[in-house]
């Protein structure tokens, strides 16, 4: 099956889209959005290989991009010390909050936040900006960014995709660590 993200009718129809928008991408709505503003699911049209191609785009904030790396480390090292566990799959409802699997292992959640606040603590884990391809994408191409922004607006991505669309993207090759505050806890 042909990958519709090259087709020129769907990038014509995507184009239409946008330009209704104002901006220079529209929201991919098959995918959920974040209402914190962490993180948006967009589709734009650009040029790979010298050949217009519809991008489907999750770019995320920079400290996103941290906690995640944090997470997957915490996970990789529950497995290796409780070999019997097997890492879950979030299922989200339908405003996009996660739900919890019926059975958690307390004991091996704490020792993934433990494992979080130690690597915090120690800010061993560091991240930059990047932008990510996936040419084997299933919709065109898949495009993951982390911008060092406080949050995902209009505006951001608007920015970034003209950016990255001209050539003319800059990233900051710098590494950061964040120190993440638990508002539940508050």
């Amino acid at each position: 099956m042909q990958n519709k993200g090259f087709d020129p009718q769907e990038i014509a129809l995507v184009r239409e889209q946008i330009k209704h928008t104002g901006y220079s991408f529209i929201y991919n709505d098959d995918e959920i959005q974040s209402e914190e503003l962490e993180f948006a699911h967009v589709l734009f049209v650009g040029q790979h290989n010298g050949k217009d191609v519809i991008f489907d785009a999750v770019i995320y904030t920079l400290q996103l991009a941290h906690s995640s790396k944090l997470y997957e480390i915490a996970e990789e090292k529950a497995m290796k010390q409780f070999p019997s566990y097997k890492p879950f799959d979030y299922e989200e409802d339908e405003d996009g909050n996660i739900i919890e699997p019926a059975e958690v292992n307390e004991e091996v959640e704490l020792f993934k936040a433990e494992i979080m606040d130690e690597l915090e603590e120690e800010e061993s884990v560091k991240v930059r900006e990047e932008v990510v391809l996936d040419t084997d994408f299933e919709y065109g191409i898949g495009l993951e960014a982390s911008l060092n922004v406080d949050e995902i607006t209009e505006e951001v991505i608007d920015e970034f995709v003209k950016d990255y669309t001209s050539g003319n993207l800059k990233l900051d090759p710098t590494y950061y660590s964040f120190r993440h505050d638990d508002e539940d806890e508050e």
